[in-house]
């Protein structure tokens, strides 16, 4: 799947979510969402993705 068909699992939501509202973000962030959330490495990647978009959109909507 890619693009807009991608679903993410639920655990990899809520990472992002998470990693969204760190100011500063943790560092690294891969091991450390890994180990927080019990993802994958590719899940934590996705996660990692998925919260730059979240942080985009809140700038972008306020």
């Amino acid at each position: 799947m890619t693009g807009a068909d991608h679903q993410h699992s639920e655990s990899v939501v809520q990472a992002a979510q998470w990693l969204a509202e760190q100011n500063p973000a943790p560092q690294p962030i891969i091991p450390h969402i890994r180990q927080r959330f019990g993802l994958s490495a590719l899940e934590a990647c996705e996660a990692a993705a998925l919260s730059n978009r979240y942080r985009v959109l809140r700038k972008a909507h306020g």
